[in-house]
């Protein structure tokens, strides 16, 4: 019987955003498969890490592409980005905390990730919709803290699903909008 990896790594990434210190034997038994079949697949916890990085960002990828992030104002395309991106915001939330494993050595697909949105800070820096005084790349940081606590307040039921997007966006450009001097 053949294992569908991408059922493995969803079903992976749906227990570890739950439960960040789950077990390989609770990673098979939330996959439907042995300990043995999953360590065949990944040979421990950091190459499964691994796996679901490269998801994450494949993920994050499609969500830039589906927010359009080029077209309209940018304040309206932050929202596109954090909209689309919320399905994926828990697995994010469970890499943004496993970044230890990867010290030194950042995944280009990251850096890809990284340039598309600081653009998009710096575009509407450019516009005049931004402050300039906060850097593009702390701009970018800030969504990514947000989103990363938007998903675990999500997880937790502290915050309800629906209230994410409105949430994250009205905090982030509560900050980052340009505003006129009194």
């Amino acid at each position: 019987m053949a294992v569908d990896r991408d059922h493995v790594l969803r079903s992976a990434a749906a227990l570890l955003t739950r439960r960040s210190t789950a077990t390989m034997d609770e990673v098979a038994k939330a996959a439907g498969i042995s300990r043995a079949t999953l360590h065949r697949h990944f040979a421990g916890r950091d190459a499964l890490v691994r796996a679901l990085e490269a998801l994450g960002i494949a993920e994050c990828e499609s969500a830039l592409d589906g927010a359009r992030l080029e077209e309209g104002p940018a304040a309206d395309a932050v929202r596109r980005l954090v909209q689309e991106i919320e399905p994926a915001a828990a697995l994010l939330a469970f890499l943004y905390s496993e970044n230890q494993l990867f010290e030194g050595d950042q995944h280009q697909g990251w850096t890809r990730i990284d340039d598309r949105i600081a653009t998009l800070f710096r575009r509407g820096q450019a516009d005049g919709e931004f402050r300039i005084d906060l850097t593009p790349a702390w701009l970018t940081e800030a969504l990514y803290g947000l989103l990363a606590s938007g998903a675990w307040a999500v997880v937790e039921g502290r915050v309800a699903p629906k209230d994410f997007t409105h949430m994250i966006v009205e905090l982030l450009l509560g900050g980052a909008l340009r505003r006129e001097e009194s």
